[in-house]
């Protein structure tokens, strides 16, 4: 089984996320969109057709989503079985939400790290 296959996002916390949007936008050409973030297309010689993307999104300081980790970021990694994927994990000792989330934008569910961090698993939907 295939555990991580990329990074999905990198997702962090921002005093004022939509401002800091605007100055990479501005000055390191972000297209940054009007849900906050952006969306860096896939594209190479492995895969011509550019399908996938990585997502680039800063969050409000107090979001609760990183809870419990303490830490300003997440990261998302893309996965092929979510669900395979989280049952070895937790046989494996690995702390694991018991929460997952499925949804039109794929499954997604979280691990925390030795250090804390809490790390997002996702599991794309077909074609993507």
């Amino acid at each position: 089984m295939k555990r991580v296959t990329g990074i999905g996002g990198i997702f962090f916390k921002s005093k004022d996320p939509k401002a800091l949007g605007a100055w990479y936008r501005t000055h390191l050409g972000v297209e940054v969109q009007d849900w906050g973030g952006a969306a860096f297309q896939w594209k190479g010689p492995d895969n011509p057709e550019g399908i996938g993307t990585t997502v680039w999104s800063p969050f409000a300081a107090d979001t609760s989503h990183f809870a419990p980790s303490p830490a300003a970021f997440m990261i998302n990694y893309r996965v092929e079985d979510l669900h395979a994927l989280l049952t070895t994990l937790r046989a494996e000792g690995v702390q694991v939400d018991e929460k997952v989330e499925e949804s039109e934008f794929g499954k997604f569910g979280w691990v925390v790290d030795p250090d804390g961090n809490k790390v997002e698993l996702w599991q794309p939907p077909v074609g993507q």
